[in-house]
């Protein structure tokens, strides 16, 4: 998770013009107090004094190979595939996790990204499955479709015979069931020759389950990758405002989609407002701003935002456009904004106030996965974030 912030943007001429030569997107950026530690070890849970020692002797040998690692454990055939693809060096939470996660035993595993974790859990997948067996053996149950297509394209990386391997066991097939994906072919597939694993996100497996066309009973080993992403996103805009104390904020959440109103899902934006009151913050007064309110609603919302001083109003992006509240000095985009328009319409809640020599910010909660975004909408508006590491 990282928070980027823009800073000293209220001074600026906000317009809607995305030319990349306008004098006017030229925000100086500067560096503020840091909110948040990156965390630089990774974190496995233990269930014993000897969990922890065990633990210590193994990271003592850090010279080990792959090779050694996975001597005993994993297929020759994996092995020989692992050093092919170029994996010559464990990483640290590979050599604490790979023992335990050998073992046969739960696990929970905490460590920045690009730190192995993937490697790591399939490694051990791949020591347990039978890949002449046609049946789902393994699930791999994934918060978003960015991350399962990278995790499918590492496990089907590690699952491919090696390329001087004519005959032996036959590899293990991973299927990738992702919301927004060919789901009809999926089934057919399913029902033909079921795959060895299966990477899904929870919207595309409840619906193949409640189907009943994909079938877990042979399923030996279940990963949740990135469990707490929602959670954490929480716990991080609570901290911002913690620390940040802002005068007048607005934070951003995504409008809810068609899929998710049909299932009868609470929308995300009231999640977020029932989070914060019931926090122990004191937010006790949230406003809320949705497209979902009638017009008489939203008048007498922002009323009541006018004539009260502070304010901490949680929108979705019909408070970006057309909204004047001039005394905005925070924006928080707890969801990313679809495209580099909607970012500049939202960031420009704030310099609304003319002749303030006040300092706003702007702030975005994001996931890894999500960094290439902000990063294109950098290079649209020509400008740079302060990256902080949660």
């Amino acid at each position: 998770m990282a928070c980027f912030s823009a800073t000293q943007l209220h001074t600026l001429l906000w317009t809607s013009s995305l030319n990349r030569t306008s004098h006017h997107f030229k925000p100086n950026y500067t560096y503020r107090t840091p909110k948040f530690l990156f965390r630089q070890k990774p974190l496995i849970a233990s269930f014993s004094t000897s969990d922890i020692e065990a633990r210590t002797e193994t990271k003592d040998s850090s010279t080990a190979t792959p090779r050694e690692l996975c001597h005993g454990h994993v297929p020759e055939h994996v092995i020989r595939r692992v050093e092919e693809v170029g994996y010559v060096i464990p990483t640290e939470v590979q050599l604490l996790a790979l023992p335990f996660l050998y073992s046969g035993r739960d696990c929970v595993l905490h460590a920045q990204t690009g730190s192995g974790k993937t490697l790591a859990y399939l490694l051990q997948m791949l020591s347990v499955i039978d890949s002449q067996r046609s049946a789902v053996q393994a699930l791999i149950v994934v918060p978003t479709r960015e991350l399962g297509m990278q995790v499918t394209k590492v496990a089907r990386t590690l699952a491919a015979k090696p390329s001087e391997l004519k005959s032996g066991p036959k590899s293990c097939t991973v299927m990738a069931l992702l919301d927004g994906g060919m789901l009809n072919r999926h089934k057919s597939w399913l029902k033909a020759e079921p795959p060895t694993i299966v990477v899904a996100t929870m919207g595309s497996l409840c619906q193949m389950l409640e189907k009943h066309i994909l079938k877990l009973d042979s399923c030996q080993v279940l990963v949740v990758d990135e469990v707490c992403t929602k959670r954490e996103k929480n716990q991080v805009l609570l901290s911002l405002l913690q620390v940040d104390s802002p005068e007048s904020a607005i934070i951003f959440v995504s409008e809810q989609s068609e899929k998710s109103k049909k299932a009868g899902n609470a929308p995300p934006i009231t999640l977020l407002v029932d989070f914060l009151m019931s926090s122990s913050g004191g937010f006790s007064n949230v406003s809320l701003l949705e497209e979902d309110m009638n017009f008489n609603k939203r008048a007498a919302s922002l009323s009541e935002l006018r004539g009260g001083g502070g304010y901490l109003l949680v929108a979705t992006d019909i408070a970006a456009r057309g909204v004047d509240l001039p005394e905005t000095t925070h924006i928080y985009n707890f969801d990313i904004p679809k495209d580099a328009v909607n970012y500049l319409h939202r960031a420009g809640r704030t310099g609304r106030k003319p002749f303030s020599d006040k300092k706003c910010f702007v702030t975005s909660i994001i996931t890894v996965e999500e960094r290439f975004v902000l990063q294109r909408f950098e290079n649209e508006l020509m400008f740079c974030c302060e990256q902080l590491f949660v």
